[in-house]
């Protein structure tokens, strides 16, 4: 049985969940972890049995024991660490967004273009059994040509605060945050075209609603219900160059009813929503018919997601599967992000060049 000795850059929140899911791989060794808090590092390498701390990622990076790298940190480093592992000859999971704007995203690109490395990106929902199954019907023609598809991820209250409130190190909200998802899942099961006009709009009116007392939410260490400098919303509809379009909205903060998330996509022959769960509509025998395939779940479960997500960044690194999420699809997605943002600050549609 082969072995891939694991480093984590970055031990906060979403650490864990490539933690879990690398602690229960057989083929996978968690070797080092890595963070700005030394104390942190420390006290999450023995609690999951890493033989080694580091307080500086470049020593993790010249530790001769790691051959990959889970990147965990604030999306103002993915670009730095990306670059610097890939440098150093270690395969990358960078966690999403790839970067905060294309400039960076590029530079990873071309990093790994002079490289034989895997660097795959953390689209997480791809690898959901419910997204894969939708996905096995499609690839197999029985929705047809997909061409219009919704994306939808709302909290009404759900600012963490933080670096996540904080445009120059997130780069964005609701949009690079929770956004990339839906928007990501749309466009993997469209068949990722290109895109090549968007317009959007951005909202600020709303900010953390701090004045919300009764209603629980995640908040980050460092909330500060005073900062914020990332948008309320964002709203969005995208052309492509096959002629499909996709329609996404999502928020931190919205005078909705209830939390949200929807994704659902529509081709000649057949429809289907993968979220809030997968069910697919078709016609047979001139009647409209729904079809509910039978798996374990039809949401997205964050614990069989991750696991499925290191699986495939073990099997990638080993060479035995392609990369389902490779650093391409990672800056295309953040091409139309960027975008978006653009054409909300304009006012107005923008070509994608």
């Amino acid at each position: 049985m082969s072995t891939l000795r694991i480093g984590i850059i970055g031990a906060g929140t979403i650490a864990r969940a490539h933690l879990d899911a690398y602690a229960v791989h057989p083929e996978a060794e968690l070797v080092a972890v890595s963070d700005v808090n030394p104390e942190r590092a420390r006290t999450v390498a023995e609690e999951y049995g890493a033989r080694r701390a580091y307080g500086d990622p470049n020593e993790l990076l010249a530790d001769p024991e790691v051959d990959a790298v889970s990147i965990c940190t604030w999306n103002n480093t993915h670009a730095e660490w990306a670059i610097a592992a890939v440098r150093a000859g270690k395969h990358v999971l960078v966690e999403k967004p790839l970067a905060r704007n294309l400039e960076e995203a590029e530079r990873i690109q071309e990093a790994v273009a002079g490289s034989d490395r895997v660097l795959q990106v953390g689209f997480v929902r791809r690898h959901a059994p419910n997204c894969q199954v939708l996905k096995s019907f499609i690839d197999a023609g029985d929705l047809g040509e997909i061409y219009y598809a919704k994306a939808s991820c709302i909290r009404r209250a759900g600012n963490p605060g933080g670096w996540f409130a904080d445009k120059d190190i997130a780069g964005g909200g609701p949009l690079l945050d929770i956004g990339i998802h839906v928007l990501d899942l749309c466009w993997y099961l469209m068949g990722s075209p290109t895109a090549v006009t968007v317009s959007g709009s951005t909202y600020d009116l709303l900010g953390n609603r701090s004045n919300i007392t009764t209603l629980p939410r995640y908040q980050v260490s460092d909330h500060d219900p005073a900062a914020n400098s990332v948008e309320d919303m964002a709203t969005a509809l995208v052309r492509f160059d096959n002629g499909a379009t996709l329609q996404i909205d999502c928020s931190y903060s919205l005078h909705a009813a209830q939390d949200s998330i929807s994704v659902s996509v529509f081709g000649d022959k057949g429809g289907a929503d993968l979220e809030p769960r997968l069910s697919i509509a078709t016609e047979m025998h001139d009647s409209i018919v729904n079809v509910t395939p039978q798996i374990g779940s039809g949401t997205f479960e964050m614990e069989a997601g991750f696991q499925a997500e290191i699986a495939h960044f073990v099997d990638s690194c080993l060479g035995r599967i392609e990369n389902l999420a490779p650093v391409g699809h990672g800056v295309e997605i953040v091409k139309i992000l960027e975008a978006i943002y653009a054409s909300a600050a304009q006012g107005r549609e923008v070509a994608l060049s």
